[in-house]
């Protein structure tokens, strides 16, 4: 088993050494210093810039305060426009997106052992905690809370986080709280774990509703996430449904998920790469849209380096199907509009695996960014179109360019 990162740092002259939590893989900074209500928001930046982190041990409303400073200067640097070619545009904003959550993720915030903030005026973060890193250690919640009050005792700086990567947690617990509403399921919540991609962008869960079944009597949803495709073809009267995936985040949140609709009875969720053993007259996925390197564990969901997950989709359906099935593959042309995956690539895809194209429902985005103007990826955003491509294995007809 691997042990886990620690960050050091010198504080009141002294060596000091925590757990380095990080979920997105960012290494431990090189060097940190001390900074707390005093800390002025430029001379914050400035360290920032030059890789230097700063541990808050002031009040955590204000490290939230200095936090929506440092974002101000780094949003009101000179823009340059984007470049007229989409591929180098996309990655000029991702180089931005990078180097903002580089530079903010500088200021750093305590845990101690309970997984609790030991700073001033610090909301309870355990649970959300909890739900992403596992459980904290209660044994030492006494003892964390003396070194708090300056009593004798351990000191209660267990581990170190980064301020931005903490909130992001407990929005995401908000989010596992409340649900995200689903049309498709009568207005029922599907609640995303940490990690889990959220179904809040609905369209191909809608086309996932509204195609015709082609049989009810089994199906597999390879990358299930959420559960949120599965349960809607369990709510549409598919008897069995076969769920896989991975990431031990997104099995536990499909069963929770499944469990809360429930249609536990109807889906099961087993880990797998990809296929089930076995053969399914319909199988459905909905794969990352976007041949780029993910930079943390929601964004697996939607960036595949080399679209691992599409062709290794469609290179094993037709072992997977039964010979009148269908295969629902569920893509946005997003990747097309930016230059990343020339739209000719998908239909080879399609010949070399022996599919042929069925049928496809397209449906345009809904979501505020598709609208945005200011979105330097507006264009290719603007034009992105999600479809369902109904394939069948390649003797049952000819293949719909």
């Amino acid at each position: 088993m691997n042990q886990p990162p620690v960050v050091e740092w010198t504080e009141a002259d002294e060596a000091r050494s925590a757990r380095w939590r990080s979920e997105n893989g960012a290494p431990p900074p090189r060097r940190i210093v001390i900074a707390d209500d005093r800390t002025k928001a430029d001379d914050a930046y400035k360290l920032a810039c030059e890789g230097t982190a700063l541990l808050w041990r002031g009040d955590f409303h204000n490290a939230r305060q200095l936090l929506t400073a440092l974002a101000r200067r780094i949003d009101r640097r000179p823009r340059k426009a984007p470049p007229a070619d989409a591929t180098q545009a996309f990655h000029v904003h991702r180089a931005a997106q990078n180097h903002r959550a580089r530079i903010l993720g500088m200021l750093l915030v305590p845990l101690d052992a309970t997984l609790a903030v030991p700073l001033h005026r610090a909301p309870d973060v355990r649970e959300a905690c909890a739900r992403a890193y596992g459980p904290g250690e209660p044994a030492a919640a006494e003892a964390a809370a003396e070194a708090a009050d300056g009593t004798e005792g351990p000191d209660p700086t267990a581990s170190l986080v980064s301020l931005r990567e903490l909130l992001a947690l407990v929005g995401a617990n908000e989010w596992r709280r409340k649900g995200v509403e689903i049309p498709a399921l009568g207005g029922d919540r599907i609640h995303p774990h940490y990690g889990v991609f959220s179904p809040a962008r609905g369209e191909y869960v809608d086309l996932v509703a509204e195609a015709p079944l082609p049989h009810d009597e089994l199906a597999f949803d390879i990358g299930t996430g959420t559960g949120v495709l599965a349960s809607v073809l369990a709510r549409r009267g598919v008897r069995r449904v076969v769920a896989t995936d991975q990431d031990p985040r997104a099995l536990a949140c499909a069963r929770e998920n499944t469990e809360r609709l429930g249609v536990a009875g109807q889906v099961e969720v087993i880990e797998a790469d990809l296929f089930p053993a076995g053969r399914a007259p319909l199988i459905v996925c909905n794969p990352p849209w976007v041949p780029a390197k993910p930079t943390s564990p929601v964004e697996h969901a939607v960036y595949d380096p080399g679209n691992r997950m599409l062709h290794g989709f469609l290179s094993g359906l037709a072992d997977h199907l039964t010979p009148d099935g269908e295969g629902w593959l569920i893509l946005s042309d997003l990747a097309e509009h930016l230059g990343l995956r020339p739209h000719a690539e998908l239909l080879d895809a399609f010949a070399k695996a022996g599919l042929t194209v069925l049928d496809r429902l397209d449906i345009t985005p809904r979501h505020p960014r598709a609208r945005d103007t200011s979105d330097p990826l507006h264009v290719a955003r603007a034009a992105e179109v999600t479809s369902l491509w109904r394939l069948g294995l390649a003797d049952r007809g000819a293949s719909l360019q």
